[in-house]
């Protein structure tokens, strides 16, 4: 009977493993992204300081695993809200190939409507670029968006 539940047990190992390094590596989808950018969007309509405050913070669900909404001022390209870009010019941003993204995001940030971008990005805690795709849209003198990890 013991050497029944050891043998259970010693099996099961593997499949724990598994599903806890599954669980850690997952990112998130574009379905996500774009929910929470559309959710950012009220938030800026209903008050733009404190929705500025929260994505800064990550607060409110505006971070989740790779997930984060930035946003820049459409009037400068500084950005209002990123996890380590604020106050940098978005439009010079540029892929390893010299590809300046940050201006296509610049340009894609219009009222009333939702664009997307595809750039090289490193994921957070990284270096190495990687396909991102990112949601864009301006409310005010806000653009913002939300990216994926493709």
């Amino acid at each position: 009977m013991r050497k029944a539940a050891l043998i259970s047990t010693i099996a099961s190992v593997p499949l724990l493993f598994a599903a806890t390094f599954a669980s850690a590596d997952q990112l998130g989808t574009a379905a996500e992204a774009k929910a929470m950018l559309d959710k950012a969007v009220a938030e800026l309509k209903a008050d733009m300081k404190g929705a500025i405050d929260k994505f800064k913070k990550g607060e409110g669900g505006y971070k989740d695993r790779d997930l984060y909404v930035f946003c820049f001022n459409t009037t400068d390209g500084k950005f209002t809200a990123h996890p380590s870009l604020v106050g940098k010019d978005i439009r010079t941003l540029k892929d390893k190939s010299g590809a300046l993204f940050g201006q296509k995001i610049f340009d894609s940030a219009k009222e009333g409507s939702v664009t997307t971008v595809e750039y090289m990005f490193p994921k957070p805690g990284g270096t190495e670029p990687v396909a991102k795709e990112s949601y864009i849209t301006k409310v005010g003198d806000q653009g913002c968006a939300v990216g994926y990890y493709k």
